[in-house]
């Protein structure tokens, strides 16, 4: 039996969720590990098994008898979709209940088009990728990441910079209609953060997660779980006061943020000042893969800059790890180097002493496997799985 289960607490939502790590496992074996009897564990099994949701798993040999059925989790009974929505661009994807994406597709996109273009393109590139890669396959839920500040709880933007017409809007009315299931909506990079987590780093209990692009923002693990703060603000790194930054105007209204000196749109701003062509992302990581010096010093004071930034956070939050993504962490390890300068430098050696600093491992895929990871952590939960299969 696991974490103090009784045998009577263990649902048909708590069997499955031992079951979610692939491990396939007999009646008896389910039995041992939760103390029902196997009478409960046939039932439990039979309301899983007609949901879909568990799986024979062949024959396994048991000395001195007949083959034992094995039984396992089936990722393939209902898929997600799920979309990692930035500024100027989406990244679309149907997944299954591991999280694992199908199929992806990236699009072009203006976030100032207003929700109902944006959410319009969402849905029918969904239907269509559906058709083409699930057309049978229910449902779970639809996941979506926004560039900008989501009350998690009714999937509203609140007040989002670079959204206009955004604020307040029904996000998950208006997907609900073209898919009637639930509809889960957070801040992008939180859903990077959860992403990375569930698929390339399980095994931190707390880390950081810091897109750097046209904005930056972060992402935290609090003890395994995605912490969104009060009303969904946590990780707003970004419009903290960056202590080099001087009067320098942000597009918050604020000056002297952390964005406006150390973002994609700030490097290649003072690239512009010193003579060179740079307009976007790609044009700043073109430069510095290029080898260009003065590329180089730009993106390694903006990591410094960073790093001065996150070094509080280290000291108030402890993480074992850092994760760096987004556009500019195709800088690769210029950016890294300014951040890790400056961390190490200002923050005591307790609370590095473990810490590491790394750039992202899920890639761009990051968002979406995230996204998909949110609705399957609320379809599968034993409270939502349970009332469903009752």
């Amino acid at each position: 039996m696991r974490n103090g289960q009784s045998a009577t607490s263990t649902s048909p939502g708590e069997l499955l969720r031992l079951l979610r790590d692939g491990q396939a496992r007999t009646r008896t074996e389910l039995a041992a590990e939760t103390g029902l009897a196997r009478s409960t564990i046939r039932l439990r099994l039979d309301a899983l098994m007609d949901a879909g949701l568990v799986a024979e798993w062949g024959n396994s040999a048991v000395t001195g008898g007949r083959p034992a059925s094995r039984f396992v989790f089936n990722a393939r009974a209902r898929v997600v979709l799920a979309a990692d929505v930035g500024a100027t661009h989406a990244t679309v994807a149907i997944a299954d209940l591991t999280s694992e994406p199908l199929a992806v597709e990236r699009l072009a996109l203006d976030i100032a088009d207003g929700p109902d273009a944006v959410l319009g393109l969402l849905i029918d590139t969904w239907r269509r990728m559906r058709a083409d890669h699930a057309p049978t396959a229910p449902v779970a839920g639809v996941g979506v990441g926004l560039p900008g500040p989501v009350e998690h709880s009714t999937g509203k933007p609140a007040h989002p910079p670079i959204m206009p017409g955004w604020n307040g809007y029904d996000v998950p009315a208006r997907i609900a209609a073209g898919f009637a299931v639930p509809v889960l909506v957070d801040n992008e990079v939180n859903l990077m953060a959860l992403g990375e987590h569930v698929r390339c780093f399980p095994d931190e209990e707390n880390m950081i997660f810091v897109k750097v692009a046209t904005g930056i923002g972060s992402g935290l693990i609090s003890n395994g779980q995605l912490h969104r703060g009060d009303v969904g603000a946590a990780g707003d790194l970004g419009h903290i006061l960056a202590p080099h930054a001087g009067d320098v105007r942000c597009r918050c209204g604020n000056s002297g943020c952390l964005e406006a000196v150390a973002s994609g749109p700030a490097i290649a701003a003072k690239l512009r000042a010193a003579g060179l062509d740079a307009t976007t992302n790609a044009d700043v990581v073109a430069l510095l893969q290029a080898g260009n010096p003065i590329a180089g010093q730009a993106v390694r004071q903006a990591g410094r800059e960073i790093g001065e930034v996150l070094a509080a956070g280290v000291s108030l939050f402890n993480p074992s790890l850092i994760v760096v993504g987004g556009a500019l962490a195709q800088a690769g390890e210029m950016l890294l180097a300014g951040v890790r300068e400056s961390i190490y430098r200002r923050s005591l050696p307790l609370a590095t002493e473990r810490l590491r600093i790394v750039t992202s491992q899920a890639g761009e895929n990051a968002g979406v496997v995230g996204a998909a990871a949110m609705v399957v952590q609320h379809a599968l939960s034993p409270t939502v799985l349970d009332r469903e299969l009752a």
